[in-house]
C-alpha cells in the first residue's frame, strides 16, 4: 500500500513521462535557494497526478518549512482566538483553510499571474501561541514574525482573530517603517478598550496607531456596516487620516474604480493587506464570530486584492474564519482562495 502511495507521489512530482513539472519548477518538497531566476521552486502538485486526498494537509499542499531562510513568501497560521467577543473557533481556521486549499491551482488565468515561477513558497506551519495568555500570545506572534520578516520572507498569514494583526504589525513595522493598510472588514477595529482590557479582536488598529505602526495617510478600510453604539462609529478612524468606505457605498458596484484611488493613495511605499472574512456577506461567507448582513460579495474581494498587484504589498492576512460555524466549508474555501489571490499581488510575481 505504502508503494502505490510512493508510486502516485513519485508520477505527480513528474517522475517521467507526460507528468514531469513544467520547465523551472521543482516538486514540492525540494529547497532550493530563491536568488537565481532559474532555481528550481516548490509548486502544488496537480490532481492529474496526486490525488486530492493525499499528502499532508498544508497549504495547497507545499513543503512544510521550520525556517523562512530561502523563501520569498510562506503561508502561516496563527491558530488564536481567544480575544474573540462573541462566537469563538477561529483557532481552527488555520487546519480548516488548508483542508480547502487542495482545490487551488498553481496559476491564476484571470489575472496571468503565475506565483509558483517567480517566487519560492512554503509553508511554515503554526505560531505556537498560548491560548491561556493574550498578551503572551501577541509576544509569540511578534517574535515568530519578527525572524519571517528578517528573512526577507513575505507572510501570508491564515488566522485566527482579529488580535493577531497588532503583533504582526509590530513586527512589520520594526523592519520597513510606518507601513500603508488596506482592511477590509465589516468592523473598524478600532475600540479603545472592552470589559477593561486594552488588546483583543476590536482593538488591533487602536494599538496599531498608539505604536506609531501605521502611516494613517494610508490606511483604507472597506467594507465597514453594522449597527453601533453611537451614531458617529467612525469618528475615531476618520480624525487618524483613515479613509472609511462604507459597505452601502459599494453596493450593486464594481469596485475597480474605488481600487484605483487606493493604488494612488498607497503609492510605491510598503503596504499591508488585513481582510477579515466578515467583511464579505455571511450569505457568502457564514462561518465567522461577528457576521453582519448586507456585506461585500466575493467577486468585490477579488476586486480588491487584484487592485494591489504591483503594489508593495510587504505582508497580508486573513482572519476570522470559525469552522464550526461554517459546516459545508465554504467560508474556509473562500478564505483559502483568497490568500491565494494575495499570494498573486505579490512584488515580483511573474504576470504574463
Amino acid at each position: 500500500m505504502l508503494r502505490r502511495v510512493v508510486a502516485g507521489c513519485a508520477r505527480a512530482l513528474g517522475a517521467g513521462g507526460g507528468a514531469r513539472p513544467a520547465s523551472g519548477l521543482s516538486p514540492p518538497g525540494r529547497s532550493a535557494s530563491s536568488g537565481s531566476p532559474d532555481a528550481p521552486r516548490n509548486q502544488p502538485p496537480s490532481s492529474e497526478f496526486l490525488a486530492r486526498p493525499v499528502g499532508v494537509c498544508s497549504m495547497m499542499r507545499l513543503p512544510v518549512r521550520a525556517s523562512p531562510e530561502g523563501l520569498d513568501a510562506a503561508f502561516v497560521g496563527v491558530p488564536l482566538d481567544i480575544g474573540t467577543s462573541n462566537r469563538p473557533g477561529a483557532r481552527f481556521g488555520p487546519r480548516r483553510i488548508r483542508e480547502e486549499s487542495v482545490l487551488l491551482r498553481a496559476a491564476n488565468p484571470s489575472t496571468g499571474a503565475l506565483p509558483f515561477q517567480s517566487l519560492m513558497v512554503a509553508d511554515l506551519g503554526d505560531v505556537n501561541v498560548n491560548l491561556y495568555n493574550l498578551q503572551d500570545s501577541c509576544r509569540l506572534i511578534r517574535e515568530a514574525y519578527e525572524k519571517i520578516v528578517a528573512a526577507g520572507c513575505i507572510p501570508l498569514t491564515l488566522g485566527g482573530d482579529h488580535t493577531i494583526t497588532y503583533p504582526i504589525l509590530q513586527a512589520m513595522a520594526k523592519k520597513h517603517g510606518p507601513v500603508g493598510l488596506l482592511h477590509v472588514d465589516a468592523h473598524t477595529d478600532t475600540a479603545d478598550k472592552a470589559l477593561g482590557e486594552k488588546v483583543y479582536h476590536g482593538t488591533p488598529f487602536r494599538r496599531c496607531v498608539d505604536e506609531g505602526l501605521l502611516d494613517c495617510e494610508r490606511v483604507v478600510q472597506v467594507g465597514i456596516r453594522g449597527s453601533a453604539t453611537t451614531l458617529d462609529p467612525y469618528r475615531y478612524s476618520r480624525s487618524q487620516g483613515f479613509r472609511v468606505v462604507l459597505a452601502e457605498d459599494c453596493w450593486m458596484k464594481s469596485l475597480v474604480p474605488l481600487m484605483a484611488d487606493v493604488r494612488r493613495q498607497m503609492g510605491a511605499k510598503p503596504l499591508y493587506i488585513s481582510f477579515d472574512i466578515d467583511g464579505l456577506d455571511p450569505a457568502y461567507a457564514p462561518g465567522t464570530g461577528t457576521p453582519e448582513i448586507a456585506g461585500l460579495t466575493p467577486s468585490q474581494g477579488l476586486e480588491i486584492i487584484r487592485g494591489c498587484q504591483g503594489l508593495n504589498v510587504v505582508g497580508c492576512d486573513l482572519v476570522e474564519v470559525s469552522p464550526p460555524y461554517d459546516p459545508f466549508g465554504n467560508t474556509a474555501l473562500l478564505a483559502a482562495n483568497l490568500l491565494f489571490e494575495m499570494l498573486c499581488a505579490l512584488p515580483k510575481v511573474t504576470v504574463v
